[in-house]
């Protein structure tokens, strides 16, 4: 390998450096929104997903890690992605907007005891705020992954948890987002083992 491409490996690491220490840094909202996801699916409650592009894949990728754990003895919880169905987007969008796609599903599908995830790269996606200012209206615990500055979606505290992937860059952000997504899975099943911490209701 030539000498000459070492800088660009070492600046390729190192843009990586300060969004890992500071998602480390936000280790107490991260597990305060596990806690009341946990709360939720014990109470029956499901999680509902959404993202527009690479975020419509990690919604169906957090969905997945939820429904069919990977980890042999974890709790299968019932989630499900709004990006899934072609058929209903696209309906959806001739009809009401493209800015209505996650909203108007959620109020068709959703239910108070529910949870709702947003992710949005640069937190300005405007289905992502609508679904997730829905999601808020119906009662819904909202947590919203976003990058950058957090965008509208942070500075109109649409959700409930916000976790910001501090990077401009959308695949640093992406990969911030993958590492929280599966810190709430993993975190939910901590609070699932903890004896006594939730509620007498049992996940059915």
């Amino acid at each position: 390998m030539q000498s000459s491409v070492f800088p660009a490996v070492d600046r390729a690491f190192a843009r990586r450096v300060a969004p890992a220490e500071a998602l480390a840094g936000d280790a107490e909202q991260v597990a305060r929104a596990c806690y009341e996801m946990s709360q939720r699916f014990h109470r029956g409650g499901k999680l509902v997903v959404f993202g527009n592009g690479g975020p419509a894949t990690d919604a169906q990728h957090i969905v997945v890690e939820f429904v069919h754990p990977v980890i042999v003895g974890k709790r299968a919880l019932p989630a499900v992605s709004l990006t899934n169905d072609a058929a209903t987007l696209t309906g959806i969008a001739r009809a009401e907007g493209f800015d209505e796609v996650f909203a108007a599903q959620l109020r068709l599908l959703a239910a108070p005891q529910d949870i709702a995830i947003g992710l949005s790269v640069d937190g300005r996606c405007v289905n992502v705020r609508r679904g997730l200012e829905t999601a808020r209206h119906l009662g819904l615990l909202t947590v919203a992954l976003v990058g950058g500055d957090g965008g509208d979606i942070a500075r109109e505290a649409t959700a409930d948890h916000l976790v910001v992937a501090r990077s401009d860059d959308p695949c640093i952000v992406k990969e911030v987002h993958v590492t929280v997504y599966h810190l709430l899975w993993e975190l939910v099943h901590v609070f699932f083992e903890q004896a006594g911490l939730l509620e007498p209701e049992e996940v059915r």
